[in-house]
């Protein structure tokens, strides 16, 4: 199957709270094709970051999908409440759930279902689960918070990912999450990813599009 396009994902994780209307217009006019949303529940991850009505909020004025990613210890349990307003919901497999089970679940609701694997995983994990998904998440930072340095040392899973969806002959999405800036982008890129989520490098860009542009042109 042919790789998909590319994709830019700002982060809402990375934007003003208190102005979360404006900056998803601010996002949407710069160039996003997704907007990320980074679900922290302080167990899965050390952080807590917002939930189903925050998410409610941005797709209020969202005219781009919204892609979800659940960091939290019972996606099964949990994610029903982003059904109505995701376009995408992943999931981690290292938390405590049937994957497949949940995937399906996902799909069945109604979203596309992706699968998230931590920097400290192994590729294998995810291997038998790749025909059921739509998207593959590899996190280029450990999860839990934004602002982070990219770690280089992930490039040989999405690789492996993109290897894998060549060989199998699916089409799943391949995503890259963590120190995505104009510099990183490009090396991402060449393993085979094909959606950047990007979060200080564009919302604290003095020019958001500008930042985009340049993710995007990698």
């Amino acid at each position: 199957m042919p790789n998909p396009p590319l994709y830019v994902a700002p982060s809402l994780l990375a934007c003003d709270f208190g102005r979360l209307h404006d900056e998803v217009r601010r996002a949407e006019a710069a160039g996003a094709d997704w907007l990320h949303c980074d679900v922290m529940d302080g167990h899965f991850v050390d952080n807590i970051s917002f939930g189903p009505a925050f998410v409610d909020a941005a797709a209020k004025v969202a005219t781009v999908p919204l892609d979800v990613h659940l960091m939290v210890a019972r996606p099964d349990h949990n994610f029903p409440r982003f059904v109505k307003s995701a376009r995408n919901i992943t999931v981690h497999v290292e938390a405590q759930h049937d994957v497949a089970k949940t995937l399906a679940a996902i799909r069945a609701a109604g979203c596309t279902c992706g699968l998230a694997l931590r920097p400290a995983t192994e590729f294998e994990d995810v291997v038998p689960f790749l025909d059921l998904i739509d998207l593959l998440l590899v996190m280029t930072v450990v999860p839990g918070f934004g602002g982070q340095p990219f770690m280089h040392e992930t490039m040989p899973k999405v690789r492996a990912a993109a290897a894998a969806r060549a060989s199998l002959g699916l089409g799943f999405r391949i995503e890259v999450d963590g120190g995505i800036t104009a510099d990183t982008a490009p090396i991402a890129i060449a393993h085979g990813a094909d959606t950047l989520v990007a979060g200080t490098s564009v919302f604290a860009a003095p020019d958001m599009p500008a930042a985009v542009r340049r993710i995007r042109g990698a």
